[in-house]
């Protein structure tokens, strides 16, 4: 098999507007990996990807040779120069791929929902994602003004949990139209009741502001109470994924202790 070296090839310019083209990523439907948690995680699933670029050197590893044995799109070999230029870490695995944007099915009564408003902080939201997933929510939702959860930054910050867990982009009428009777708390500094006082083992949805903005006046019009999180030393915030880490994790704690 050749090895592309260029970076004029046609599938290298491709992949490289994938990576760096919002609009076109949404028009094409598809994003990249370039882990191979990612890639095991999306075969496990039944996700194919639709191309897969790597080292010859990564082909022959066993990881690559079990991999690429499951991988049923086309295969090229670039030169570890191109698989450079392309990767977003200093340290390309081998090999990147694109997968199709799923588009799941927004649960029908959702056990613990996470609503995300106006986050645009990229490390924040794979951040937010992979706790997400950790703590057993049922589903991430996204209003408009988020960063694309399918950037590159987002992507690899997600650790490949987003296989793992329905993510919907959805404006605010939608989330009250699909869910219009499902408690929604808002994390706030502005709020008398602390997260852990509230009752998480029924079900409810979490609404996380944007790190600059705050939330949006659609979201402090859905949310049915408010919830802080109590802070010594003077300290007035705390980043929205590390805010919303520690209340899905007090939830989830609530959640193993309710009766079957």
């Amino acid at each position: 098999m050749e090895t592309i070296a260029s970076p004029a090839n046609p599938r290298i310019k491709y992949v490289k507007r994938i990576q760096n083209d919002r609009r076109f990523r949404r028009r094409e439907g598809l994003f990249a990996i370039e882990t191979e948690r990612w890639l095991a995680d999306s075969l496990d699933q039944g996700w194919q990807p639709t191309l897969l670029l790597c080292s010859e050197a990564w082909a022959e590893t066993p990881a690559g040779k079990d991999l690429l044995a499951r991988v049923t799109a086309p295969t090229l070999l670039i030169t570890p120069a191109l698989l450079r230029d392309l990767s977003e870490t200093q340290t390309p695995a081998g090999f990147l791929a694109l997968l199709p944007i799923p588009a799941p099915p927004p649960p029908a009564n959702p056990d613990l929902l996470l609503i995300l408003d106006q986050i645009r902080d990229p490390g924040n939201l794979g951040t937010i994602i992979r706790a997400a997933a950790a703590a057993g929510a049922s589903a991430v939702v996204l209003t408009p003004g988020s960063v694309d959860p399918y950037n590159p930054k987002v992507v690899r910050a997600t650790m490949g949990t987003l296989a793992r867990l329905p993510l919907l982009e959805l404006d605010w009428p939608e989330i009250n139209a699909r869910w219009p009777d499902l408690p929604a708390y808002m994390a706030t500094g502005a709020a008398d009741l602390s997260y852990d006082e509230l009752d998480w083992r029924q079900p409810a949805a979490l609404i996380i502001g944007g790190e600059a903005d705050g939330a949006s006046e659609a979201a402090r019009a859905r949310a049915t109470g408010r919830i802080k999180i109590e802070m010594a030393n003077e300290v007035e915030s705390l980043n929205a994924a590390m805010a919303c880490s520690i209340i899905l994790f007090e939830a989830a704690r609530q959640r193993r202790r309710r009766p079957e």
